[in-house]
């Protein structure tokens, strides 16, 4: 290995010993408790080595959020493979799910630690970026509740807003889960699709009908 691969290499370890220094920082103090100089005493540096990588403390907190929904998309990767928009969007739950219950860390992090978090990575300007992981994100949910809409299995209604009530929902349950662990409903899967069962019963092209 040559010096500048060797440099590299380096480089590249002391960024993720800062980033994983820092993920441990707010998940045990929250985000009020992360400083630079509390990432630098973590693994024995100065601040200044810090600042070669990151220009804050906000920059290197809205990347440990990028990397929490790219781990996200991870488990929504399994549900792209299915055809039928109909079952892809109970897996699409399903997949959220599972997410926020075997990664409770990551899921608290973009979604329950600092509102700023998730607007720089989920917000309106952030959205218009097609790289962010959180556009893509949104974008396989709404791509899903479009087809729902082509096939005449949703009424007409506005993509966008209906993907947006889909995911408030289902966090919502995941949320309610992680704050309340001692919830009686200990199958979250079958709540989860009870969920988009309803959901789907709503948004449904014959529910106006049916609600007359």
């Amino acid at each position: 290995m040559g010096i500048a691969e060797r440099k590299e290499r380096q480089k590249a370890e002391l960024r993720e010993q800062i980033l994983t220094a820092a993920r441990t920082i707010v998940l045990e103090r929250g985000y009020r408790g992360l400083s630079m100089r509390k990432i630098a005493d973590a693994i024995e540096y100065s601040p200044a080595a810090l600042y070669l990588h990151f220009a804050s403390r906000e920059e290197i907190a809205l990347q440990l959020c990028r990397e929490a929904f790219l781990e996200l998309l991870g488990y929504m990767a399994s549900a792209g493979a299915i055809a039928d928009p109909y079952q892809r969007i109970f897996a699409i739950a399903r997949s959220y799910v599972r997410f926020g219950m075997e990664k409770p860390e990551s899921y608290r992090l973009i979604f329950m630690e600092e509102q700023s978090f998730v607007d720089s990575v989920m917000g309106p300007k952030a959205l218009e970026d097609p790289d962010e992981p959180g556009t893509r994100a949104f974008e396989f949910l709404r791509a899903t509740v479009e087809a729902l809409i082509a096939r005449g299995i949703f009424r007409p209604v506005d993509p966008e807003a209906a993907a947006h009530v889909i995911w408030a929902a289902v966090h919502g349950l995941v949320s309610l889960r992680l704050s309340c662990p001692g919830s009686p409903f200990e199958d979250i899967d079958a709540l989860a699709d009870l969920l988009c069962d309803t959901l789907m019963r709503g948004f449904s092209s014959g529910a106006g009908d049916a609600a007359g």
